[in-house]
């Protein structure tokens, strides 16, 4: 079984043009969501280690 190239990029090219692309508000918008969900995560980590490292240094300080 052969692979044929040209059949291969005519498909190629039929699939292309059944992708939608989203608009620029779209785009910007989910941009935006990322980011603030980003955001958000960073702070709940920096949250719980602040929490951690606090409880661990309690831990250990508690034999001194």
């Amino acid at each position: 079984m052969a692979f044929d190239m040209v059949k291969f990029m005519r498909e190629v090219q039929v699939e292309a043009r059944k992708t939608t692309w989203p608009s620029r508000k779209e785009t910007l918008q989910t941009t935006g969501l990322v980011l603030i969900m980003v955001l958000i995560t960073a702070l709940f980590f920096l949250a719980v280690d602040q929490i951690i490292g606090a409880g661990m240094r309690a831990l250990f300080s508690v034999g001194s």
